[in-house]
C-alpha cells in the first residue's frame, strides 16, 4: 500500500501535477514503542522522590512491578482520565527499549550495558493514585489506557552516549509550570544492577520497556509517620476516605483541561530524547 508521502511523490514525477504537501501535524505522532511488549517499571528510585514520601534514600531493595502494555500511547496523545479517577499523577521516567534478550540470570554491568540498551526513550508513567494506593493495586492504578505517553524519539545511543546517561534531564510541567526537574543520576538503582536483578525472575525481548522511576515533585503527598501510625488505628474505608479527601486539598493532582510537557536531555544539548505534549480529558 502507497503512503500518502509516496503518492505525492508519484504524482509529482509521473503526472506533473501541483500536489498540495503533507503538513508534518498532518498526521499524530505514534509511540515508537510497538505493542504487544512488556513494560517494567521501577517505583520509589529516585532519592528525591524517596526523601518527599518520607522514605529511607538508603533503601537495600529495588521495588519492581508492570504496567499493561495497552497503556502505551503516543507522546502528543490525549491523556484520558476515567469517570471514578479523582487522584490523577504524573511520572516523567527514562524508559530503557531493550536491544538484547534476556533469557537466563546474568550479570549486567556497566561495561556490558551497551549490549542490553537498544535505546532511550521519554516515558511518562500516569497513575491513579486513589486506586494504586487504597486498592493496593499498582498493575490497575497504573494502566489504564493512555497511562504510558512514550516518544517521540527512539534514541538509540552509541558506547559514549550510554555513558552518559546519569546527565540526562528528567524534567516535566504542567500548564507551563515546572513539577520535575532532576539529573538521571539521582537514581538509587541504575540500569546494569535493575537488569541484573529483573534477569532472575523475567525474560525479555527486543523491544521490551524498562521505565526507571520518578523524580521529586509528583502531586502525591503521602502523610509523616506519626499521622500513617494514627491513621492505621482507624477503619480501613474511613482512613482511605481522608487520605483522598486530604490530598484533593493538594491541588496538584491533573484534570481535564491540563497540558503536561515532558522532556528528558543532557544540560549540554548533545543528547535530547524530544519533547511530549500531553492534553488530559474526562474520559
Amino acid at each position: 500500500m502507497l503512503t500518502d508521502g509516496v503518492k505525492v511523490a508519484r504524482d509529482i514525477l509521473i503526472n506533473g501535477q501541483d500536489v498540495e504537501p503533507i503538513r508534518p501535524d498532518a498526521h499524530p505522532v505514534l509511540s515508537p514503542v510497538t505493542r504487544p511488549c512488556r513494560v517494567l517499571a521501577q517505583g520509589a528510585n529516585f532519592k528525591t522522590h524517596l526523601r518527599e514520601n518520607g522514605m529511607d534514600t538508603d533503601r537495600a531493595f529495588n521495588v519492581l512491578f508492570t504496567k499493561s502494555s495497552a497503556s502505551v500511547c503516543g507522546p502528543n496523545d490525549d491523556i484520558i482520565r476515567p469517570p471514578h479517577v479523582r487522584l490523577l499523577d504524573y511520572e516523567v521516567e527514562l524508559g530503557i527499549v531493550l536491544g538484547k534478550p534476556i533469557t537466563g540470570p546474568a550479570v549486567i554491568t556497566d561495561k556490558e550495558l551497551g549490549q542490553y540498551i537498544g535505546a532511550f526513550v521519554v516515558a511518562n508513567d500516569i497513575s491513579a493514585r486513589d486506586v494504586q494506593l487504597p486498592e493496593n493495586q499498582w498493575y490497575k492504578g497504573k494502566s489504564y489506557r493512555t497511562f504510558l505517553p512514550v516518544g517521540p524519539y527512539l534514541a538509540v545511543p552509541d558506547a559514549d552516549e550510554i555513558a552518559r546517561w546519569p546527565d540526562l534531564r528528567l524534567k516535566l510541567e504542567v500548564n507551563g509550570e515546572v513539577r520535575q526537574n532532576e539529573l538521571a543520576s539521582d537514581m538509587l538503582f541504575g540500569p546494569a544492577e535493575t537488569l541484573t536483578e529483573v534477569s532472575q525472575v523475567e525474560d525479555l525481548d527486543v523491544g521490551d520497556l524498562l521505565i526507571t522511576g520518578t523524580p521529586g515533585g509528583v502531586a502525591l503527598e503521602l502523610p509523616g509517620a506519626r499521622t500513617q501510625r494514627i491513621a492505621g488505628l482507624l477503619p480501613e474505608d474511613f482512613r482511605w476516605r481522608l487520605f483522598i479527601k486530604s490530598q484533593l486539598n493538594t491541588g496538584g493532582y491533573l484534570k481535564p483541561g491540563d497540558t503536561v510537557t515532558t522532556s528528558i536531555r543532557t544540560d549540554d544539548g548533545a543528547i535530547d530524547l524530544g519533547t511530549q505534549h500531553s492534553l488530559v480529558i474526562a474520559g
